[in-house]
């Protein structure tokens, strides 16, 4: 083969070459995009319920885990010592009754005040979740509790419609048997 004819081939496969390599490039840029979207972008489930009972009731019911299989419906099981930094076991049951079981890492814990967490599926910004139950007094030894979770991470867009249909009415339920206890 002449020079004349390599350089010939070369130049009609460099324009193949450079639409597979700018097509490649196109779609990395495109996923790369995604990527930073989805881990920054925010889903939240947002919940809250006025209680009659002070903010050191609510919490005794929602930091007494080894009564939860008694009244609640959504963690049915939580185990691990309540300290910031420390990994509990949650159990969690959604609307079609399938349980999940969770290690997340507490961020705060405050008596009368706020319990939340951090989970995360694999290594962090797949699909992460800060759950927290804020309890705020109110006026005549009232308190309202606001669940709430904020989810981040590339898996969350692809399950907004599952996360709001079987898990939020769960929090819900949680309110209002946590109410129902604390209150009576």
């Amino acid at each position: 083969m002449t020079t004349a004819t390599a350089t010939a081939t070369k130049n009609k496969k460099s324009p193949v070459r450079r639409r597979v390599l700018a097509g490649v490039g196109a779609f990395a840029v495109l996923l790369a995009g995604y990527c930073v979207y989805a881990i920054a972008h925010t889903t939240v489930l947002h919940t809250e319920i006025e209680i009659d009972a002070t903010p050191d009731e609510v919490w005794r019911v929602l930091a007494d885990r080894d009564a939860y299989p008694e009244w609640n419906p959504f963690l049915v099981s939580s185990t691990g010592e309540l300290k910031v930094g420390a990994r509990i076991t949650n159990v969690l049951k959604d609307t079609n009754g399938k349980e999940t079981t969770f290690r997340p890492e507490l961020l705060a814990v405050e008596p009368g005040k706020e319990l939340r967490w951090i989970g995360r599926v694999g290594f962090g910004g797949i699909f992460d979740g800060e759950h927290s139950f804020r309890i705020e007094p109110l006026d005549g030894g009232r308190s309202k509790l606001i669940q709430e979770e904020r989810f981040n991470g590339v898996a969350v867009p692809f399950t907004v419609g599952m996360l709001n249909d079987t898990i939020k009415p769960q929090f819900d339920a949680m309110n209002h048997a946590l109410a129902e206890r604390a209150a009576g």
